[in-house]
């Protein structure tokens, strides 16, 4: 991209046209940066003015050093076929599933918590009408989570409120309708989760090139 996501909101943050009182925007996987005046869906991350929606007091931003890490480690790589599977299958950014593997289990296939929530992403058996012995296996666990996550996006309004359905369920969601609900542990989860996303997008490799459009001479096409 030739001008980077700050300077062109720099530029922007001072045209008539967006003299607004926020500015949101994020940057997608063939690095072409997308702005708006409003959150237009949950990829948008505010980038001027103030808004209600804080970061989590005390949290420490450490997206930078999980995408470092998540670029080399084996655990990650032996995973890639499955994720890719599970990507295409389910219609879900492969950034999202490393995501919500990262914040849920740290990619420890054999993860287990006290809740019963089991392996790379943190399933309930009941929820995905699967073993324990079936989500402990990574393929099908990352296939069951893209599945779940996937329907949930659907669902709800947008992925920041799918997380929240995700980590405290969907009726504690519906109970305070359709919205984030008021919970720190969720609120946390979900950003968590999305600053890892925006992250993982941002790194994403640019998209290569398929075709080549050569633009004529102004001068000898007016002729």
């Amino acid at each position: 991209m030739g001008l980077s996501l700050k300077t062109l909101v720099l530029l922007l943050a001072a045209a008539p046209l967006l003299a607004r009182a926020e500015l949101w925007g994020y940057v997608d996987g063939a690095g072409v940066a997308h702005v708006a005046p409003v959150q237009v869906d949950a990829r948008y991350r505010l980038l001027l003015g103030e808004s209600a929606a804080q970061k989590v007091p005390g949290k420490n931003d450490s997206a930078a050093g999980l995408v470092t890490w998540l670029g080399f480690a084996p655990e990650v790589k032996v995973l890639m076929p499955a994720l890719r599977e599970a990507a295409a299958a389910h219609q879900i950014d492969i950034e999202l599933l490393k995501a919500i593997i990262a914040v849920e289990s740290a990619f420890n296939a054999k993860a287990v918590s006290p809740r019963g929530a089991v392996g790379l992403m943190q399933i309930l058996p009941a929820s995905a009408d699967l073993s324990t012995e079936q989500l402990l296996d990574p393929r099908t666990n990352i296939l069951a989570g893209a599945r779940l996550m996937a329907d949930l996006i659907r669902r709800h309004a947008g992925i920041d409120v799918a997380l929240a359905a995700w980590n405290a369920g969907e009726g504690t969601v519906r109970k305070h309708g359709g919205q984030m609900p008021p919970i720190p542990e969720t609120r946390a989860h979900v950003h968590q989760v999305l600053e890892l996303y925006w992250a993982l997008l941002q790194a994403r490799p640019p998209a290569p090139e398929t075709r080549l459009r050569i633009q004529p001479n102004l001068s000898e096409a007016s002729r």
